[in-house]
Order: structure tokens, then sequence, then C-alpha cells
């Protein structure tokens, strides 16, 4: 029980984090996500007016005929494509996506390229990284620090040495 305690605390630490950027960092109305075992949930929120502007969830009369269960990547893209759909027909094409601290895999990956599909702009699918930090990390350091040896390094000029080394790694 304590494994699932620090689980759910991480989720709702990263929960606040994300969030919190995507609100910071963004003008455009925020795509909120929620996910339990037998439901998705999804959003559009306008943080500026704190009103929803358009959902979709798996709970809906109209989604529930046409899906057998609710908690599964099928029903995710389900809900993906009919909250795009919603939110084009209000007039909002960009939204900020907030995956509410669950990891980008699974449903909620699968959401996310339901609503790309229909015409939605969420943003890019991946994280690109950064070829200037690339390049500042790989090259040498020059400020004249004797590099630190590792630890295959040390036992090795022990041997070398004609000493034993460590049995420990």
């Amino acid at each position: 029980m304590k494994k699932f305690k620090q689980i759910n605390r991480q989720r709702k630490n990263r929960a606040f984090r994300v969030s919190n950027a995507v609100k910071r960092n963004s003008t455009r109305p925020r795509l909120c996500v929620f996910r339990s075992n037998a439901n998705v949930y999804a959003q559009i929120i306008d943080d500026n007016q704190g009103k929803t502007l358009a959902s979709a969830s798996t709970r809906d009369k109209s989604v529930r005929t046409e899906i057998t269960n609710g908690g599964n990547c099928a029903a995710a893209e389900k809900i993906g494509e009919l909250l795009a759909k919603k939110a084009l027909e209000a007039g909002i094409k960009q939204v900020a996506f907030d995956r509410h601290g669950f990891k980008y895999h699974g449903r909620i990956k699968a959401l996310a390229e339901a609503a790309r599909k229909v015409g939605l702009d969420i943003g890019a699918a991946g994280q690109q990284k950064d070829p200037a930090k690339e390049t500042k990390s790989k090259k040498a350091d020059t400020s004249g620090k004797k590099p630190k040896a590792s630890k295959d390094d040390k036992i090795a000029a022990k041997a070398n040495a004609g000493k034993s080394a460590s049995k420990k790694k």
C-alpha cells in the first residue's frame, strides 16, 4: 500500500508542475485530460475567464452507445475526435495540452493523436532536443580542472600498480 501512495503522490506533484507550466507559459485554452481505470475525461478550459469551453467523456450517453469499455485506447480515440470536433465548432483551433501528470503514452497519447487527426492544433507530438544545448555539453571543459576518474579507472590503476583490486563495484 505504501508504494501506491508514493506513486499517487508523485503523480499529483507531476500534475501540479505540468498544469502550472501550461497555465504560465501559454495564452491558448488548455486541453485538460483525466483518466481513471474505467473512463477518460477531457475538457478545454479558458483559464483567463475560468470557463469550460468544450468537454467530452466516456460517460456521455452519446458516446456510451458506441463503446463497450470506457477505459481503453479505442475509447480515448473516440473522446479525442469528439472533443476536437466540438472545439472546432466553437472556433477553437489551438490548445495547450495538459496531460495532468499522466505519462504521454497509452490512452493519453491516443486521445492527443486523435484530436490532431481531426485538425486541432495541440503542439508538437514530442519534445525536440535543442542542438545548441547538446553542443555545449559535448564541448571539452576548458576551465583547467582535472576531470574526475571513474570507479573503473581507479580499479584498473590499482591493478596496474600491483595491488589487489577491490571486489566491490
